[in-house]
């Protein structure tokens, strides 16, 4: 029974956390006709209505399954490309066009998700029951004051989202990996990490070392998991002080992940203008650079790479943050029967 359970941590950890909120595409990607996206192992439909909301429902049309985002958008409701069926935001068969009278008109028969835009990005409610007042989506002060600007960049990574996590917890490699950056090349090689406890998570930092390098990374638990750091900046590359970074892994499934990577800076006004500006034409080219580094780096990891490790000091960061984790997935898995705890079948990786 014991060995079950701890099956069963161990796949709700790969393909992700439940009962938090999490990105599941930019907001300029959904225009008028219902895309498909795979996230946490679930196929979803993705449209906006009459009013311009988001609506989020199992992709899967209730009369033979064909994929819901594959028809047509209706405003509150999406119509099967198959048969016609429509199918509305909460899930409930609206009508059925082919046929007077069908049993299956009025029913909900699909699940639908809570969704929500923030910063630009589409999230949706991936929960075991509904989202209660403690589960509100509270994202880092970069991405909710006025006194900041950003931009999102959307990846498609072939690795686990475990991995992308890791990643952003490691400070330690922004000294060897990107050391040729334009941003990175700063900074002693060597340093002494510690963790200190915040009111929502932790901060992993160098010792001794702030404002140089990739020095501190937070990690965070308001509703979703985020990751936090702050990249210094000289003068010459636009006002705003530090160059930040939110971060975000969704899973895709168990092999795949997209990575939501939020880059900010605190300025108004002029400054504001003159930074988007700066950034567009000058520095958007030089952060992929960065990310792609990340990227074929941990698509390239060993088979199982999280079994054969190694670790020393600077790795504490990860494995608190790994404890962290798998203590939710524990607690899920208690508080779930076990026929919630399947991963949707059929599910493709697909954007």
């Amino acid at each position: 029974m014991e060995t079950n359970k701890q099956a069963r941590v161990e796949e709700r950890l790969e393909t992700g956390l439940r009962n938090y909120w999490y990105p599941v595409a930019a907001s300029w990607s959904l225009r008028h006709a219902p895309i498909g996206v795979t996230r946490l192992g679930q196929n979803l439909v993705l449209w906006r209505d009459g009013a311009g909301q988001v609506q989020a429902l199992e992709d899967r049309c209730p009369h033979r399954g064909a994929r819901l985002s594959m028809g047509w958008n209706l405003g509150d409701r999406v119509a099967c490309w198959y048969h016609g069926v429509e199918v509305g935001g909460d899930g409930q068969v609206k009508s059925v066009p082919a046929v007077d009278s069908c049993p299956m008109e009025g029913k909900t028969c699909v699940r639908s998700y809570p969704v929500q835009e923030k910063a630009g990005a589409v999230f949706v409610w991936f929960g075991d029951r509904a989202p209660g007042e403690a589960d509100a989506l509270r994202l880092p002060e970069e991405l909710e004051s006025e006194e900041h600007s950003h931009f999102l960049c959307v990846a498609h990574w072939d690795c686990n989202y475990r991995y992308a996590v890791d990643n952003v917890m490691d400070p330690m490699h922004g000294a060897y990996l990107h050391a040729v950056s334009h941003s990175m090349a700063s900074g002693e090689k060597s340093a002494v990490m510690q963790v200190v406890e915040t009111e929502h998570g932790l901060v992993f930092e160098k010792t001794g070392q702030r404002g140089v390098n990739f020095d501190w990374v937070e990690f965070g638990e308001t509703g979703a998991l985020w990751l936090r750091l702050s990249i210094p900046y000289q003068r010459k590359v636009g006002p705003g002080g530090p160059f930040g970074i939110v971060g975000i892994a969704t899973p895709v499934d168990t092999e795949h992940c997209m990575v939501f990577f939020w880059r900010t800076r605190h300025v108004q006004g002029w400054q504001r203008d003159a930074w988007r500006f700066l950034y567009r034409n000058r520095l958007e080219r030089l952060h992929w650079d960065v990310l792609e580094q990340d990227r074929v780096v941990l698509e390239s990891l060993a088979p199982n790479a999280r079994d054969h490790e190694t670790l020393y000091q600077h790795d504490i960061g990860i494995t608190r943050v790994r404890r962290l984790l798998r203590r939710r997935a524990e607690q899920e898995v208690a508080e779930q029967p076990i026929a919630m705890l399947q991963p949707a079948s059929g599910a493709a990786s697909h954007a």
